[in-house]
This record gives C-alpha cells, structure tokens and sequence, in this order.
C-alpha cells in the first residue's frame, strides 16, 4: 500500500494530510481484523484501497455525478449541462445499467473512466467531433468528468448497483429532485441520509421548477431545505431549476466551475469517505485508554501457573533430596549406608538426571502429580480475572476478543509446564565441595579408627596392651588414641555438618525455586500474557489510527 500511496499526485494530497489518514485507517483496519465487525472492518479497508486507488489517478479532473429518480429530469440537466444531447430523455430512455460520461480536458481522463469503469461507447469528450456549439469547448469547465447516472428507482436490479457503485467513486454529487416527488423515502433513506457526512460534496437540484406556481416555489425550496436538515444535510446547497426551460441551469454550471476551480472536491470527497468509515469503527471501537497488565495481576497468575506446575512439590523434594545426599556423604560411614535404603524424592519425579543426563535418556517428562481440579479452577480464575481487569472499559467486540486471547492457549498447558520442568536444570546434580572433603576427612577418620581397633586387638591379644613402650599422648595409648578419637571425631563431624547440611538444602531449594518460578513464568507469559499483549497492541494500533483519521 505505501509505494501505491508515494504515487499519489501531489494536488489531491498536498497539504490535506489525506496520505497520512488513508494509511492510518489501512493500520487501523489491518489491526481490527477479527475484532470488529467484519463487514465494517472490510468496508474500511475498500475505502482505505478506493481512495489510494483514486489518488493515482488524475487530481485535473473532478468527478461530477449527476443522480436522480425516474422522470427527475436527471438527464435533461446532463444535456443542459454539456450542451449536446449525450443522454435520451423520457420514452427514450434506454435500458442499459451504463453511465453516461461527458469529459472536458481529455488528457489524464482515460485512466479516471477506465477506473470509474465506464465503456468507451459512453465516453464523449467534450471537444470533441461531437460539439457543434459555435463557442467551442466550455473552457471554465475544464477538467469536469460529467457522469448522468442510472435510475435510482429503477425496476432494473442493475441501474441500482450501477448507481450505488458510481455513488462511492464519484468526487462530486448533484442530487436531482422534482417537485412530485422530492420527498420520496427511496432517494432520502437510501442515499442522502446516508451522505449526512459528506455534505460538503453535494449539491440538491429541484428541476422542473417551471412546473410549480411561482407563489409555492420559495415554500417548496425550503421544505427541501427541511428535509435535508432531517437527513443532517442542512449545508448542501438547494438550487431551482428547469432543465427544459433552461432555466437555473447557468446557476448549476457556476456552482460546479466553483467547486471544479478550487480543486478541493476530490480531496473532500475521499477525506469524507475516510472519516465516515472510521467514525463508525470509532463507535464499536470505544473510546477507552489503551491499558497495560498490572504487575499484581500477572504475579498473581504466575503463582497459580506455578502451584499447578507443582513447583512447591518439587522445591520440597529438593530440599530433602539435599538433605538425604549431603548427610549420606557427610554422616558417620558406618551408619551413612542405612540412608542409601530411602528413596530420593528427586529420582522419585525423574528431576534427578541433570541437564547432560537428559540429553542422554531422552527424558523430557516428569512423574510430578497431575494438577488437580482445585489448581486448575485457580488458573482459569487468574487468568478470567486478569482479562476483565484489562479489558475494563473497552467495548463488547474488545472485552470478548481479550478473553478469547487469554484462553486460547490454556489446552496447551499441562504439557508445557511438564516439559518446562523436565527441562529447568535445577543444580542438584553435583554434591557441594565442602561435602566431598568432608567425605574424605571421614573416611580418614574411620580408617584411623578401625587402625586403631586392629592394633588395640592385637596388643591385648598378645598382653602388651599395657607395655610402657606403647606410644601415648595425653596419657592416652596410641592405638586406643586411634580408636576413640576416630570415631569421636567422625561422629562430631557429622553432627557439626548437619548445620551446613541444612543451609546448602535451603540455599539449593531457594535456587530451584527462582529457576523454576522463571521457568513457568515463560510458560505463562506465551501462553497467556503474550496473547493478551498483542490484542492490547491492536487495541492502541486501531485507537491511534482512528484519532489520526478523526483529528
């Protein structure tokens, strides 16, 4: 769409901003796609791509739609109009569903009547061959592209689609009336009313005039006036005319030449059309300020994610899991087998693998109890709430298309906690390195023990525990020395190392919980907040491409 835009004549968009609010409102209807109403939302985009389409064309020629009901005069006043007798009238009136186009200034008009689709057997250039008026080609006309549509209240299904389609291309509208029936609900509910927002590129004709006695004519005009104030038209310009008579008709032909000479019609029309069609996606947009997610709500939802995810379950069988381990490599070895006989809380939910081992047992699930029905309920809560606080104020289509992004990944759930779990490295692979000296110094220590209890044997075996040639410290015998403080030492040890047992479960645990906690935040955040994000981006793309338009 931009390199259509960057081809737009400089006439019809210098200075109008127009450019800039034709791409607004493609930004803004690519944005509300699947949130608005889609026929409002495609009608915008037609609109968006129709007044692109037209600013390519020639910004020389203005397009003048001549429109009205059967025995209007619509097409007397054509012929008025451009002087030659381009349409038949009355009995004559052909069938056809074709426009009639009469054009002054043929250069640029080709593609201008290629694109308003009008056959070349309906074109005639104003001077042309065809022209036999003695005062040639009418030069304050130039550049009107003058078009005598189809019956509006035609019987022919094709003469109402030819003029409803040349009815949103055209950059100027005369609407032709006559006294009988200018009140007719047909042209009023239809078109005009419709228009109310395009006033400043219409002009209302009352044409057979003559018909009307002098005395009514001034009350009729302005119980025209009345009703086009009713159709919120109260701006249009009435002007009186008798096509037959030529009567007005000069007056007609000054107000086009003034509208023409200007050049602001097609600039108007297409600003009109644009705001017309965004006023209306404003109304079923809403008015409401682009809102963030609060920082409360979104913890508070990652909190339910994480109780269902079963993060307190695994950060308690990490914390003991540490326990068991540490006090198995750090307890007296003589009694430090008897753990070996417990399970491992870790190995129990396969979280014991490490992120090496994993890639080796091509693991990536857990055996971490299924979320109940109390945590799941939790998380369609949180995630309920967290789309009615944020969708609050917005319109009907926009709360609801909050709450269908919230929700429409939460099938997926289960399984991406699982797997985000299997797949957090929770850094209790390895003992700590202050667990595996003391392993070291307790196997010393038991080593110097059971030394000392075979020397202790041995001597009082062969009666020479009580030798004074024996070793001795503190009055103490060296192999009972060995012996006792061995196993005194070893058994102090482990004791002493129940402390740093405890803060290194704690520490590991506090650890894991940050790692896991971050883990099933992405979850949530992909799942939940991401979707939420986006319809809050298109929310803020459509309000500030709609203010745009409507500023």
């Amino acid at each position: 769409m931009q390199s259509l835009l960057d081809g737009a004549r400089s006439k019809v968009s210098r200075g109008s901003g127009l450019t800039l609010k034709v791409q607004a409102l493609e930004v803004a209807s690519r944005a509300a796609r699947g949130r608005l109403d889609d026929d409002l939302v495609s009608e915008a985009e037609a609109v968006a791509k129709r007044a692109e389409e037209r600013m390519r064309l020639s910004a020389d020629h203005t397009v003048v739609a001549i429109a009205g009901a059967t025995g209007s005069g619509k097409s007397s006043t054509f012929n008025a109009l451009t002087g030659l007798e381009l349409s038949a009238t009355g009995v004559r009136r052909p069938t056809t569903s074709w426009a009639t186009a009469c054009v002054w200034g043929e250069r640029g008009a080709a593609d201008l009547l290629n694109w308003l689709g009008i056959p070349p057997r309906h074109q005639t250039t104003r001077d042309s061959m065809l022209d036999t008026r003695k005062d040639g080609p009418d030069k304050a006309m130039e550049g009107v592209v003058l078009l005598d549509l189809p019956d509006h209240d035609s019987t022919e299904v094709s003469h109402h689609l030819e003029v409803d389609r040349l009815v949103e291309l055209a950059d100027l509208l005369i609407w032709v009336l006559d006294p009988q029936k200018y009140a007719d609900a047909a042209i009023h509910d239809r078109y005009l009313a419709r228009l109310a927002t395009h006033s400043e590129v219409m002009v209302v004709v009352l044409n057979h005039i003559d018909t009307v006695a002098p005395d009514r004519r001034e009350s009729m005009i302005a119980d025209v006036r009345r009703l086009l104030a009713e159709d919120g038209l109260a701006d249009v310009p009435v002007l009186a005319t008798s096509a037959r008579q030529g009567e007005g008709i000069e007056e007609l032909r000054a107000e086009i030449i003034r509208r023409v000479a200007v050049k602001k019609s097609t600039t108007q029309r297409l600003e009109a059309d644009v705001r017309a069609v965004a006023g209306r996606l404003s109304e079923e947009c809403g008015s409401g300020k682009p809102r963030s997610l609060a920082k409360p709500r979104v913890e508070a939802m990652h909190e339910a994610f994480a109780d269902a995810a079963g993060v307190p379950t695994v950060v308690a069988a990490i914390e003991r899991s540490t326990r068991l381990r540490a006090g198995q490599a750090t307890g007296w070895p003589m009694v430090a087998w008897v753990a070996r006989l417990r399970p491992d809380p870790l190995k129990r939910l396969h979280l014991d693998l490490g992120v090496e081992g994993k890639k080796l047992s091509r693991r990536a699930r857990t055996s971490i109890p299924e979320a109940t029905p109390v945590q799941k309920a939790r998380i369609d809560s949180e995630v309920r709430d967290l789309a009615d606080e944020v969708s609050a104020g917005m319109t009907q289509p926009w709360a609801e298309s909050i709450r269908r992004a919230s929700t429409s990944r939460l099938s997926e759930v289960t399984d991406r906690l699982d797997l985000a779990i299997a797949e957090t490295d929770l850094g209790v692979s390895g003992l700590p390195v202050w667990a595996r000296l003391v392993r070291i110094v307790q196997w010393i220590l038991i080593t110097a023990a059971l030394a000392g209890l075979g020397w202790t044997v041995a001597l009082a075996l062969s009666g020479t525990l009580a030798s004074s040639s024996l070793p001795t410290y503190a009055g103490v015998k060296l192999p009972v020395l060995l012996l006792v403080g061995g196993v005194a030492a070893g058994i102090l040890l482990a004791l002493l190392c129940r402390i740093l047992v405890n803060l290194t479960a704690r520490s590991r645990a506090a650890s894991a919980r940050r790692r896991l906690t971050d883990a099933v935040e992405a979850v949530s955040s992909e799942l939940v907040v991401a979707p939420v994000e986006a319809e809050l981006d298109a929310f803020r793309a459509v309000r500030n491409g709609l203010s745009t338009v409507l500023k």
